[in-house]
């Protein structure tokens, strides 16, 4: 399964979502922790079992967010 991720730099940190899971965002005063909450939070909507990895790739750079695909199999 492949979704996006975008993070959105604000003023007082990172904003993170992923637009496909109603409700999947996190905001963090770093981008790093902006994606791991959201990790969990997809773990958590997909029921993804704990030892099935995620793998991040950026895709896209824009000046005010970043696209990642977050790659993982859902059995």
């Amino acid at each position: 399964m492949v979704i996006d991720l975008i993070t959105v730099r604000t003023n007082d940190g990172y904003t993170a979502e992923v637009p496909s899971i109603n409700g999947c965002e996190s905001w963090a005063h770093s981008e790093d922790e902006a994606i791991k909450n959201v990790i969990e939070l997809v773990r958590f909507y997909t029921n993804l079992p704990p030892g099935n990895e995620i793998k991040i790739d950026r895709a896209r750079k824009y000046p005010d967010k970043i696209i990642y695909k977050l790659i993982f199999d859902k059995d």
